[in-house]
């Protein structure tokens, strides 16, 4: 079995695909048609790729929510994270930007890139654009591709990085604009999430498999766990483990109610293998101690 394509350079990665060769040795960018074809095959690679593509035939699905093809698609993928596409058919009207980590190095953008979440999503959670922002992002490529094109010199690398945080920008604003939509397209997102919790405490696998975690509970509702986290926050202001914590001190606190657990068997019936941690996240929860709120309850 062959091991899994690794590209350190930007030079092998387009003389595999047929691609010129880039003008730099950290940055280059090609206009796709019909028949660019990048990952096809399963690689990684030490390059930020940003891709626009628009689908020829099929549908994108986004868990089980389709997209109209017709819309230009995002995709944004980060040093060493698999990436594969297979069995798609594009028109033209595409591109691919990449740029090499080693490129952000002493500018901004190095740390800024990192607090873009989507560079975590999964492939079929691209990014889908209005005929509108489509245009925007193109003509950001059309900026980076002048600069890209004339002859370098010591404003060259700053005015393209430059142009590619406003791309990533305006990714950001129309990534808020997508949740709001799935929203309104597929219902809220939290109450899944609250339904994919009770199931699991209610069939007891808290007690085999553990507290529920992030990473769990995305792959339960078919997303990744930066895209859950993110489209939870939009629509709730809580992050997916804010959500957790919440729907297990609810229970705790309605088991508290009762008479017939004290606080250490609620604990262990939650999942808490720790007393103390337990404990600890009940009062950041609720103010009061588990024992103090079962007091209170009595008194």
């Amino acid at each position: 079995m062959k091991s899994m394509k690794h590209y350190k350079t930007l030079s092998a990665l387009h003389r595999d695909n047929g691609f010129p060769q880039p003008e730099h040795p950290l940055i280059s960018m090609y206009q796709c048609n019909q028949t660019c074809s990048i990952g096809d095959r399963e690689f990684t690679s030490d390059f930020y790729m940003i891709g626009l593509k628009k689908l020829k035939a099929g549908i994108i699905k986004y868990g089980r929510t389709r997209y109209d093809h017709e819309n230009g698609s995002m995709m944004f993928i980060k040093p060493r994270q698999v990436v594969e596409l297979k069995d798609l058919h594009f028109e033209e009207n595409g591109f691919l930007i990449f740029v090499h980590e080693d490129f952000l190095n002493g500018h901004p953008l190095h740390t800024e890139i990192r607090q873009y979440h989507y560079f975590d999503y999964e492939i079929n959670e691209a990014l889908h654009l209005s005929p509108k922002e489509e245009e925007i992002i193109w003509n950001f490529y059309r900026n980076l591709q002048t600069e890209y094109a004339n002859n370098l010199d010591e404003f060259s690398r700053e005015l393209m990085l430059t142009t590619i945080s406003s791309m990533l920008k305006y990714a950001q604003r129309f990534y808020k604009r997508q949740f709001i939509n799935r929203t309104d397209m597929s219902g809220k997102m939290v109450s899944r999430f609250n339904d994919v919790l009770s199931a699991y405490l209610g069939d007891g696998r808290i007690h085999t498999q553990g507290l529920p975690t992030v990473n769990m509970m995305a792959d339960q509702l078919n997303i990744s766990a930066r895209y859950l986290s993110d489209l939870l926050k939009q629509e709730t202001g809580k992050t997916a483990i804010e959500l957790i914590h919440i729907f297990l001190i609810s229970e705790a606190k309605n088991l508290l109610a009762g008479a017939e657990h004290n606080v250490a068997e609620i604990a262990y019936q939650l999942g808490f293998e720790n007393l103390s941690y337990f404990s600890r996240l009940f009062k950041q929860e609720v103010g009061l101690s588990p024992m103090k709120f079962k007091k209170q309850l009595v008194s």
